[in-house]
């Protein structure tokens, strides 16, 4: 299996090399030149087996050079040892007759980041050594909430790595913070970029791709890589959890081998719902993806209108984990939508950086159209969805859980489709704390700790301990930058103590 770049159809490398540069050097992104092909009596077997079972095999048909032994040894060290608390790792919990929820924050940072993110630091370690570089990976993460914790985590001491996040000062919720600045570990780094999610993103972007700046660390003997979802290395574990779903609602009597699926997922960053379109054209069987967006809905004007414009007013909402207006995964459906047409996307990326939009033309929206539906969620109806939820079905969730919810009830009320759904959960409620109060009318005051006992004494629910012990934690992370310094940042870190 080899992977070529969204910008240049003629890129040739091995997955190790692609998880280990991050991003092409022409700045596009690496996908798989051909998608493994999965019949229904492989996933009727796969069924059989557990999560890990089932992501070996998913695994090794991407990562053809690793072997068996290295599969099994990176997902036994992601998913063994008691980090997830859940023993199906991703359970499927019915909320109603034909609708699932996918619980994927039962990791050791409570959000579905943590499903790819405690697995790529062993991939990379090991990619590192098939690619004979011999140097020190500098893991540089832009994050809208999730990601940087996750990513903190799963690198926290790996040898010869050293990783800095970037998240926006304001653009994050208190816990999500808390969890990134008391994150412990000699090799980790955390800024607060004064700007939004979409100029920390940018700034990496361009970091990576910088010359002058890869020059300086390779004479250090170091070199960039990224953990963020323009990683396929990133991307390829989040495939699996939507194949196991399906094998999980197979094993329970909730569907039929070869019945069709909806699968909704709450996305800004395009990354998690591309994951199930990977799956699907493996051959998963799936009727409708619907990607639900919140107030910061550029995503679905896209995916109704096939114009991409990020020149929009910017919210900062309770779902910070989607206030994204550059959705850079979006790359990577393009490229397959067009049958791996380099120019084409290479020409509306160009017109993304330049003009801020690009249009796709109603050929290629309507065949992306029979595969996608898209709907939104302003702040008003999250806050119903999780009263609603809560009260009528005794299932708490949070903020971007409840952006899904709302944008399927939509999508069903308007379609009549009755299609079996599985809606993705991508974080714990007591990471929102502040959000599912408000939602379930309770008024609270106090610190984190203090929502936190609110939070748990209003609904039942326990809060995860890795959340209720933080605010005992000493705050290590005070730097701020803006875009312009990133650069200077990025090597102050990367080169203190060298």
């Amino acid at each position: 299996m080899l992977y070529t770049s969204t910008r240049d159809s003629n890129v040739r490398v091995s997955s190790a090399e692609a998880i280990t540069r991050g991003i092409s050097g022409d700045g596009g992104l690496f996908v798989p030149v051909e998608i493994p092909q999965l019949t229904l009596d492989q996933i009727v077997m796969l069924s059989r087996l557990d999560y890990k079972g089932r992501a070996k095999e998913i695994l090794k048909l991407y990562l053809t050079d690793f072997t068996d032994e290295e599969l099994s040894d990176c997902v036994n060290g992601a998913y063994g040892g008691g980090k997830f608390s859940s023993e199906k790792i991703a359970p499927l919990v019915p909320i109603e007759e034909g609708v699932d929820i996918l619980e994927l924050w039962k990791g050791p940072t409570c959000a579905f980041k943590d499903m790819a993110l405690q697995l790529l630091p062993h991939l990379l370690t090991k990619a590192s050594e098939k690619t004979g570089d011999h140097k020190t990976i500098v893991i540089l993460v832009a994050t809208s909430g999730d990601t940087g914790k996750a990513a903190l985590e799963g690198f926290r001491d790996v040898p010869n790595t050293k990783i800095t996040v970037f998240y926006p000062r304001d653009g994050v919720s208190p816990m999500q913070k808390l969890q990134m600045v008391t994150q412990e570990g000699g090799n980790v780094s955390v800024v607060a970029i004064e700007g939004n999610f979409d100029d920390a993103q940018s700034g990496v972007k361009e970091i990576f791709t910088d010359p002058e700046v890869n020059a300086e660390l390779n004479s250090h003997g170091m070199m960039f890589s990224s953990a963020n979802s323009i990683n396929w290395g990133r991307l390829v574990p989040q495939i699996v959890y939507y194949i196991s779903a399906y094998c999980d609602a197979l094993n329970d009597g909730r569907i039929e081998a070869g019945e069709k699926i909806n699968i909704v997922v709450p996305t800004g960053n395009f990354g998690n719902i591309l994951a199930a379109y990977y799956a699907l054209r493996m051959g998963l069987p799936v009727n409708k993806l619907i990607c639900a967006s919140n107030k910061n809905n550029v995503l679905t004007d896209f995916l109704k209108t096939g114009r991409y414009d990020r020149n929009r007013d910017f919210y900062v909402t309770s779902s910070p984990s989607m206030d994204i207006l550059i959705s850079s995964n979006l790359e990577r459906l393009l490229y397959l939508a067009t049958d791996m047409d380099d120019m084409a996307v290479r020409g509306w990326m160009h017109e993304l950086s330049t003009t801020g939009s690009y249009d796709i033309g109603e050929d290629l929206l309507g065949r992306i159209q029979t595969i996608f539906s898209a709907g939104c969620c302003d702040e008003e109806g999250t806050k119903a969805t999780i009263n609603g939820l809560f009260n009528s079905q005794d299932y708490l969730c949070d903020t971007h859980t409840a952006v899904a919810v709302n944008t399927y009830f939509g999508y069903r009320s308007e379609t009549g489709d009755d299609t079996h759904t599985v809606i993705a959960s991508t974080a714990s409620p007591f990471k929102f704390c502040a959000g599912v109060l408000d939602a379930l009318e309770v008024e609270f005051e106090g610190d984190e700790l203090e929502k936190i006992h609110q939070l748990s004494k209003v609904t039942g629910e326990e809060c995860p301990p890795q959340l209720a012990s933080l605010t005992s934690k000493e705050i290590r992370f005070k730097d701020c930058c803006t875009r312009e310094n990133m650069k200077e940042t990025v090597l102050r870190l990367c080169l203190k103590g060298e």
